[in-house]
């Protein structure tokens, strides 16, 4: 039951197959509202999954509308009802809640007190050493039933901008439809966009060929989710605890990844991919990686491309390939290095459902907190191993993304003015031509019409 005042809902829901039961103290948990207490956390991201479909990807804005928004557990003798209060009405049809939506809103439940209690709480793994982190991962991902898939490789993660043009989300949709034809599955960051376009085009393609258990998975974490809510197609959402688990998460449970136009974000996770790939332990993993978009997006790839050779070599430049306009070549690509994936892992008996022979150092998996300072404190420089050079700008990357989408990122821009960077000329000159061609590109997005950068470049 819910009452309607026009933008804002009341109502009471009961769960979709997540969550059903709460112990006290996990409820009490959840509604602590101090600082120890998880109902900031569970506040922000189950307002951010009701807003789902909404115009805005400005956090602060999305916070500041439903300011009076509340959420809270009511036990049961069957289990546990969530009671929300100024509820965006989108998240309703008819009085009832939209039965995706309430699968994401217990999807949040469960996966915040899972990580409060089993990854954090309770000492079971060390977060400093990479061996753990690489565990807990694989316990959120097994906790929310993402690892339950029991046939050959077929997990296509693709990458992309939240907010593109419209040739460009149309082709992602191209992309999915080819990818579905061909029986791939999808997962992505979850959110609109490039995240959409491509899980819209397999679920036609998947259609056509009768399958019907099509895999559409949605990945994120909590400071990003208010900017990039889950869409409606995605049937299988987890919440990572940060971006850094985040990635991993990708890049253990992928086969192949395809890379759609973007900005910042997508960037940092073409940064990231650089890094793993040119660690020396990882050197005999085939991992098909595409770089793909319309005609109309050559130049953005182009100037990626020169961007990673300029910085990181030309052995960075070469662990991608880019393809440029033609959809069905695309999923051609990621079947063939599919095939080189299941035999890789056949012949060394890992897992198909999650790479663990895939060496992830500890400047990947540590989750870097984004401050002026910090920014600041970046070693942007080529006296340094390769692949910590590509963590760094990584780095970088993520919080250019902070500033300009992330509620305390927004905030402390606002406060103390843009992020700093420096370093090696070799280095910031191509990176300054980076950001530029995204400025000049519309890539970048910050509340408003007209774009202010949250960094400086420092000599």
């Amino acid at each position: 039951m819910s009452t309607d005042f026009s933008e804002f809902v009341d109502a009471r829901v009961g769960p979709r197959g997540s969550l059903e039961n709460l112990s006290q103290s996990e409820i009490d948990k959840l509604l602590d509202t101090g600082q120890g207490g998880l109902y900031p956390l569970f506040r922000r991201c189950a307002l951010a999954v009701l807003n789902s479909g909404a115009p805005t990807d400005n956090a602060k804005e999305i916070f500041d509308r439903y300011k009076d928004f509340e959420i809270r557990i009511v036990r049961h003798p069957w289990g546990v009802k969530l009671e929300v209060q100024n509820a965006p009405a989108a998240a309703f049809v008819d009085g009832e809640m939209i039965r995706g939506i309430k699968e994401h809103l217990f999807a949040v439940l469960r996966d915040v007190v899972f990580i409060s209690n089993e990854i954090i709480a309770s000492g079971r793994f060390d977060l400093s050493d990479p061996a753990a982190i690489t565990n807990a991962v694989f316990h959120v991902l097994r906790n929310a039933r993402l690892l339950d898939y029991k046939a050959r490789p077929n997990l296509v993660v693709c990458w992309g901008g939240h907010s593109i043009v419209a040739s460009e989300y149309q082709y992602t949709k191209n992309v999915g439809y080819e990818l579905g034809l061909r029986g791939l599955d999808v997962c992505t960051g979850c959110g609109p966009g490039a995240m959409k376009g491509p899980m819209k085009g397999a679920t036609i393609g998947h259609a056509k060929q009768r399958i019907e258990h099509g895999r559409y998975i949605g990945i994120t974490e909590p400071g990003i989710i208010a900017a990039e809510p889950p869409n409606p197609i995605v049937t299988q959402l987890a919440i990572m605890p940060d971006i850094e688990k985040r990635l991993e998460a990708f890049v253990r449970m992928a086969h192949g990844i395809v890379v759609f136009p973007g900005g910042a974000g997508t960037a940092e996770e073409i940064l990231y991919l650089a890094g793993i790939l040119l660690d020396p332990a990882n050197r005999e993993q085939p991992f098909p990686i595409v770089l793909t978009g319309p005609a109309e997006s050559a130049d953005y790839f182009e100037q990626i491309g020169r961007f990673l050779a300029a910085t990181l070599g030309a052995d960075a430049a070469r662990r991608f390939t880019i393809i440029i306009g033609d959809p069905p070549e695309v999923a051609r690509r990621m079947v063939r290095g599919m095939d080189a994936v299941r035999e890789f892992r056949r012949r060394h008996n890992d897992s198909y459902n999650f790479n663990w022979l895939l060496s992830i150092r500890r400047e990947f998996q540590q989750p870097f907190e984004v401050t002026h300072a910090s920014m600041r404190a970046l070693e942007l420089g080529r006296d340094q191993p390769v692949h910590e050079l590509a963590s760094n700008l990584r780095r970088a990357f993520s919080g250019i993304v902070t500033g300009n989408v992330k509620e305390y990122g927004i905030q402390a821009i606002e406060r103390a003015g843009p992020y700093e960077l420096s370093g090696d000329p070799a280095i910031m000159q191509p990176l300054d031509e980076l950001l530029a061609a995204f400025v000049a590109q519309r890539r970048m997005r910050l509340p408003g019409s007209a774009y202010r950068p949250v960094y400086r470049l420092v000599a």
